[in-house]
């Protein structure tokens, strides 16, 4: 069981970093201007960064390679953003939800970082 339930949990995680990175290139400037108009300082910089930490750890976590490592880069991604972005407005419904998504998000984080990608994986082939 746990030969599907590997490869899949990761392709469910990594879908929404990858989807979002991929998002935030196709409206870099819808972005950037959203960051901007948060306080982010210089945000085309940290955008970038952003796109970087979510294309890289999504497709590490995806391919199963270095997934503690993974995990680690998009736990530090996500924390900042659903701070500066979800939680100052959590009285908005969608926005609580946001928030509970991305700690479901971390909960599946940790799991990796605690037991590694598991089945299919390349992590997994170096053992």
């Amino acid at each position: 069981m746990n030969v599907i339930l590997h490869p899949l949990s990761r392709f469910l995680v990594a879908l929404i970093f990858l989807m979002s990175g991929v998002g935030k290139i196709f409206n870099f400037a819808g972005t950037s201007e959203g960051m901007a108009k948060v306080g982010f300082p210089m945000p085309d910089l940290f955008l970038v960064g952003a796109i970087v930490f979510e294309l890289v750890g999504g497709l590490l976590l995806l391919i199963g390679y270095k997934a503690r490592i993974a995990a680690v880069i998009l736990i530090v991604f996500i924390i900042p953003a659903t701070l500066i972005y979800h939680v100052p407005n959590m009285a908005d419904r969608a926005e609580m939800i946001a928030v509970l998504k991305n700690l479901a998000i971390i909960g599946a984080l940790i799991k990796f970082l605690a037991d590694g990608a598991g089945a299919f994986s390349v992590d997994e082939k170096g053992e």
